[in-house]
């Protein structure tokens, strides 16, 4: 990156403000991988301070600062059903060591690639995510309708993700995950979750094999013929070299049929 003259450390919302050129940095892994030629100044982060991780009274807040690595050894509460989707979802990545100590939640968020690990764990849990907007606002919207496309989203210029929020009901859930590559080490084609909650109700979630999450709701585990033709259905299967939009439908059914036999032996 020979087009950086400035380096900011940013300490309060403040120093937020970009200027021409600018932009935030979180862990580098994505930025740092290729040439940023309309960049010329970076922001970063790392010196606000935000704490990784946080108890709150509605459950549990992470911070966008917080490393892939953080989140994949958080601690076990009482009651957290669903604690083993955390190092799932972040092994889902497939990441060396060294990535997994420096991406940020926020970043994978943020940057919105359709196998972001982090947006299908948000998505599973139902979280919500705080943006910071540039004019010193602030609005909370699902994670799961942050992505757009593979590498678009709807964040404007210059907002900023503070943290995303886990609700208390989806971590006392009980879940299920499936990943599938075409290769043994590579990028995931299909991310499948699916969540049981205490009131019985269920969501299953497409990611990976979709643009964008897909996200299914019911009120009761559905039987295996219907949630079959909800997967077929959905829209957003895509072909890239990690595997084509046929192959993504059918293998996220056979997967999510296999997560509501999962779910059925806990119902």
């Amino acid at each position: 990156m020979n087009t950086i003259e400035t380096w900011r450390s940013a300490r309060t919302r403040k120093d937020l403000r970009l200027a021409p050129g600018e932009t935030v940095l979180g862990g580098g892994t994505w930025l740092f991988s290729e040439p940023q030629v309309n960049t010329t100044g970076l922001v970063d982060l790392g010196t606000m301070g935000w704490p990784s991780i946080e108890d709150t009274p509605d459950g549990l807040r992470i911070g966008a600062t917080c490393t892939v690595a953080e989140l994949s050894r958080i601690r076990r509460r009482e009651g957290w059903t669903a604690h083993p989707i955390f190092f799932q979802s972040a092994s889902a990545l497939l990441a060396s060591f060294k990535i997994w100590n420096m991406m940020t939640v926020g970043g994978n968020i943020c940057r919105s690639y359709a196998a972001a690990a982090m947006v299908s764990l948000a998505t599973a849990l139902d979280a919500t995510a705080l943006i910071w907007t540039a004019d010193g606002g602030a609005y909370t919207v699902p994670v799961a309708d942050i992505p757009t496309g593979n590498g678009t989203n709807s964040l404007g210029d210059g907002d900023v993700l503070r943290c995303i929020d886990i609700p208390a009901h989806a971590l006392r859930a009980r879940t299920a995950f499936r990943k599938i590559a075409l290769v043994e080490i590579g990028r995931s084609g299909a991310v499948l979750t699916g969540r049981l909650d205490e009131s019985g109700a269920a969501v299953f979630s497409i990611t990976a094999a979709t643009l964008r999450p897909v996200v299914l709701r019911y009120d009761g585990l559905p039987s295996s013929v219907r949630l079959r033709k909800d997967v077929l259905d959905a829209e957003g299967y895509y072909t890239d070299p990690m595997g084509t939009a046929d192959w993504r439908r059918a293998v996220s059914a056979v997967l999510l049929d296999e997560i509501l036999e999962e779910l059925l032996t806990w119902s």
